[in-house]
C-alpha cells in the first residue's frame, strides 16, 4: 500500500477512535417510584412554582426572605463554590485542545577556559545568545480520557449549581420557620402575661381576704402558687424569643439583634396545599438533581481510571529562531525547529492501574445507592409533610374547640366558687387548664404552619428559581 493511500486511512481510524470514548456512558438507574402519595389531599393548587411565602400575606416576612437571600453567608458561599468549579471545569476542558506556548531570552555567557572541554580559539568567549521560540502541544484523545475528565468536571459543576439552589431552598424554608415560632413565641408571652395580670389580680384580692378572715392560708397559698408559675414561665419565654432573634439574624446575615415583626400569628394566612405527582419530584427537587450529577461525575472517573491502560500519544512542535548575533536574528540562518509524536505507556505498575480502576467503580457504585438514597429521602419528606399538616390540622380544630370547653369550665367554676358551692381548688384546676391549652393551641398552629413550609420544601418546584430571581447579580 502507497504512503498516499495509508494517510487517509490513518486520519479516518484516528477519527474513528477519537470518538469514542473508554468507560461506561451514562443510564440513570431504575427507580421505584410510586404513582401516588400515601395521603391524598383533595384541595390542593399547583403552587409550587410561586413565591410561596408571599401567602402569609406578611410584607415583614417578604423582606425579611429578601434580605436574607441577599446577605446570607451560606448563599455566598455556595455561589462561590460555583465559581471554584467553573474555574475546574475550564481547566479540565482546555486539556481538549491544543496547548501553545512562547519563550524569548538573551543574554552574555563567558565559559571558563580552565575546564576538560573549553571553547576553541576561533569562538568568542564571552559569548552572546538570543533566542525567541514558539512551542505547541497537543495530546490526541485517542482513548476519551480527556473527554471523561471534561465529563465528570462538567457534572461536578452541574451539581454545585444545585448545590446553591439547595441552600437557597433551605434558607428560605428555613427563615420562613424561625419567623413563625417567633410570632409563636411572642403569642405565648403575651397569654402568659395575660394569666400572671389574672393571677396578680387574684392574689391581691386572697390577700385582703385572708387579712379579714375570710379566707383559709391554704387557698392564700394556691393563689400564690399559680401567680408563681406563670411568672417563672414568662423569662423562659423571654430566652426564647431571644435566642430566636439570634437565629434569624444569622439567617439575615447579620450580628444577633432585634428582629422587626409583622402580622401576629393569628393573623397570618395558612398557604395552600401544593399538588404534584411523585414522579416528577426527581426534576423539582435540587438535591436530587445534585446526587444525579455526583453519580454521572462519577461514572465518567471510571473512563478516566480505564484510560490508564493504554499508550496516551502527543504532538509537540518547536519553531523559533536563536544567533549570537541579535541583528541576524530574525534571518533564515538562525531558524531552528523540530516537531515529534511521543508515545507513552504503563508497561508494569503492580496492580495500580487496576487499582484505581477497581477505586473508580466503587465511588460510582456509592454514589448510585446514595442517588436512590436520596430518593427515597425525598419520598419521605413528602409524605411526612402531606401526614403532617393533615393531621396537625386536625389537632388545631380540637384544640380550638378545648379553648372554647376551657373557657367555660373556667367561668363556671369561678361562678361556683363566688356563690360559695365549691372550693378554689376547682377554680384552680380549671384556670391552669385553660392556661396549658391557650399555650398549646398555639404551638399546634405554629405546628401547622411550619408543616406546610416543609411541604413546600420537600415538594421542590420551580419556586426555588424564583428565590434566586431575587437575588441581586
Amino acid at each position: 500500500m502507497s504512503s498516499k493511500n495509508a494517510l487517509p486511512i490513518l486520519a479516518f481510524a484516528l477519527a474513528v477512535l477519537s470518538s469514542c470514548a473508554i468507560g461506561p456512558d451514562y443510564r440513570r438507574p431504575p427507580i421505584d417510584i410510586p404513582l401516588t402519595w400515601r395521603l391524598q389531599e383533595v384541595n390542593t393548587k399547583e403552587m409550587a412554582n410561586t413565591a410561596w411565602w408571599e401567602q402569609f400575606d406578611d410584607p415583614v416576612l417578604n423582606e425579611l426572605i429578601l434580605s436574607a437571600l441577599n446577605r446570607n453567608k451560606d448563599v455566598k458561599i455556595a455561589a462561590a463554590r460555583i465559581e471554584e468549579f467553573m474555574g475546574r471545569y475550564g481547566v479540565a476542558r482546555a486539556d481538549m485542545f491544543p496547548q501553545a506556548g512562547g519563550a524569548a531570552a538573551g543574554g552574555r555567557t563567558r565559559t571558563s577556559d580552565r575546564i576538560n572541554s573549553p571553547l576553541p580559539d576561533t569562538s568568542d568567549n564571552p559569548y552572546n545568545d538570543y533566542q525567541v521560540l514558539l512551542s505547541a502541544s497537543w495530546e490526541i484523545d485517542i482513548w476519551g480520557k480527556i473527554r471523561r475528565a471534561t465529563e465528570a468536571a462538567r457534572a461536578n459543576l452541574l451539581s454545585t449549581e444545585e448545590g446553591y439552589r439547595a441552600v437557597v431552598m433551605s434558607l428560605v424554608c428555613a427563615l420562613a420557620s424561625s419567623y413563625i415560632d417567633l410570632r409563636s413565641f411572642d403569642r405565648e408571652l403575651e397569654i402568659a402575661e395575660t394569666t400572671l395580670r389574672s393571677r396578680d389580680n387574684t392574689l391581691r384580692l386572697f390577700k385582703l381576704r385572708y387579712e379579714k378572715g375570710m379566707i383559709s392560708e391554704l387557698e392564700l397559698k394556691q393563689a400564690q402558687l399559680e401567680y408563681e408559675t406563670a411568672l417563672a414561665i414568662i423569662p423562659e419565654i423571654e430566652r426564647l424569643i431571644g435566642q430566636q432573634e439570634d437565629l434569624i439574624s444569622i439567617l439575615l446575615g447579620r450580628n444577633p439583634g432585634p428582629v422587626p415583626r409583622g402580622k401576629t400569628i393569628d393573623k397570618l394566612v395558612l398557604p395552600v396545599v401544593p399538588s404534584g405527582l411523585p414522579s416528577g419530584l426527581l426534576e423539582r427537587r435540587p438535591d436530587i438533581r445534585q446526587a444525579e450529577q455526583n453519580l454521572v461525575a462519577a461514572n465518567a472517573m471510571i473512563g478516566v481510571a480505564k484510560a490508564a491502560y493504554f499508550p496516551s500519544i502527543s504532538l509537540t512542535g518547536l519553531y523559533g529562531v536563536k544567533s549570537a548575533d541579535l541583528s541576524r536574528l530574525f534571518t533564515g540562518p538562525a531558524q531552528t525547529w523540530n516537531f515529534s509524536a511521543p508515545v507513552a505507556a504503563s508497561i508494569f505498575t503492580a496492580g495500580a492501574i487496576r487499582g484505581q480502576v477497581k477505586e473508580a467503580e466503587a465511588v460510582q457504585k456509592q454514589a448510585g445507592l446514595l442517588y436512590q438514597k436520596v430518593i427515597q429521602q425525598a419520598f419521605r419528606d413528602v409524605n411526612d409533610a402531606l401526614i403532617d399538616q393533615n393531621k396537625t390540622r386536625r389537632t388545631l380544630q380540637a384544640q380550638r374547640q378545648r379553648i372554647e370547653t376551657a373557657s367555660n369550665y373556667a367561668r363556671l367554676a369561678r361562678l361556683r366558687y363566688d356563690s360559695g358551692y365549691t372550693s378554689y381548688v376547682e377554680v384552680l384546676d380549671a384556670e391552669r387548664s385553660l392556661f396549658d391549652v391557650q399555650l398549646n393551641c398555639v404551638r399546634t398552629q405554629a405546628s401547622l404552619f411550619r408543616a406546610l413550609v416543609n411541604l413546600y420544601k420537600s415538594m421542590g418546584g420551580g419556586w426555588i428559581v424564583e428565590a434566586e430571581n431575587l437575588i441581586a447579580k
